[in-house]
């Protein structure tokens, strides 16, 4: 009997930070390794997702790599047969199958996806594209042409994962059992955790998620910061007036995000709680952060190149197998090939 499959991705697009790092890169490093005896893992690189918003279209394909190189340095076994690492457009199921899949999707449908409002809110008109409103249906062809039954996602793609579900579920009623369909959302978060990956805020505005998207890099440590800029950062970090160190994200955002950073990187946050001045933390947080840096830049440099070459290769051969097999499957079904 196959394995089930289980299938997370992180986008290529712009620099990664230790909130990318800490709160989705790690954990799916750390799933990949843990279940891949009993399960096979799809890690993948969404690079067609990446443009659904603006970005350097010059650097994508480098970027694409270099994340790749990230996930080897965070710890992940490429000589493990039941991991796969690919880049989507280099399997081109996956924009037929979108298309496919588009129509018989609503308009109204998409229309009330969350994260197309909350996105598109930010964004002139005639720059909130198609693609972007068009996201989730390139989401469910991701998931369904493995028949992946796991798929980490935080709060904010939920939505998205039902929307998979109820595409999955349409289809098979009409044409027969073509998709596995994913486990409810109730399942995954019970399946992974529901809070695997704590969401790491922005140094400045502890109210909302660090995020590469700053345009000021103040309040972000990327990954490639030099151990000098990420404690600059982190001193000048903002926290509040109570003068009381705890953890408690309504009252003191700042001062929880930074007991959560210290703790992720072997820390003991407990050290601290209880005490009236966060100068101490601070400096605790930026010595940490300071030696991970040293450390994960390190690992980066050494990353074997030709092995995580000859691992995406190998990977992307079995995947567009796997991929056109169930492609195949439904062009049959709605007559664009016979048996």
């Amino acid at each position: 009997m196959a394995k089930q499959v289980i299938l997370t991705g992180l986008r290529a697009n712009n620099g990664l930070h230790i909130g990318n790092y800490l709160g989705a890169l790690l954990p799916m490093v750390d799933m990949a390794n843990k279940h891949a005896a009993e399960y096979q893992i799809n890690l993948f690189v969404p690079d067609l997702h990446s443009f659904t918003t603006p970005i350097d279209h010059m650097q994508l394909y480098e970027q694409t790599i270099n994340n790749l190189k990230i996930f080897v340095a965070a710890g992940l076994d490429l000589n493990n047969p039941n991991i796969h690492i690919y880049r989507q457009s280099f399997i081109p199921a996956h924009s037929e199958l979108t298309w496919i899949l588009d129509c018989f999707t609503g308009f109204g449908e998409m229309s009330r996806m969350t994260q197309f409002k909350d996105k598109s809110d930010k964004l002139s008109e005639d720059r909130i594209s198609v693609g972007l409103f068009n996201y989730p249906v390139l989401m469910a062809a991701d998931i369904l042409l493995y028949g992946a039954s796991y798929v980490p996602v935080g709060d904010d793609q939920s939505q998205h994962i039902e929307f998979t579900r109820d595409i999955a579920e349409r289809m098979n009623a009409k044409f027969g059992e073509l998709f596995v369909v994913p486990k409810p959302v109730k399942e995954q978060h019970a399946f992974f955790g529901k809070d695997q990956g704590l969401r790491i805020r922005d140094l400045t505005d502890p109210h909302k998620k660090m995020s590469k998207s700053d345009e000021t890099g103040k309040g972000v440590v990327f990954l490639g910061d030099s151990a000098d800029t990420a404690k600059r950062k982190i001193i000048g970090a903002a926290t509040d007036s109570l003068n009381e160190v705890r953890h408690d994200y309504t009252a003191q955002p700042g001062v929880s995000n930074l007991l959560d950073i210290l703790t992720l990187l072997g820390g003991n946050a407990q050290d601290f709680v209880g005490q009236n001045q966060y100068g101490p933390l601070k400096s605790a947080v930026a010595e940490k952060v300071a030696v991970f840096l040293d450390q994960f830049q390190g690992s980066l440099k050494h990353v074997d190149t030709s092995a995580l070459t000859h691992k995406l290769e190998t990977s992307e051969v079995a995947m567009n197998a796997q991929a056109s097999q169930t492609l195949y499957r439904v062009q049959k079904a709605v007559g664009l090939r016979v048996a």
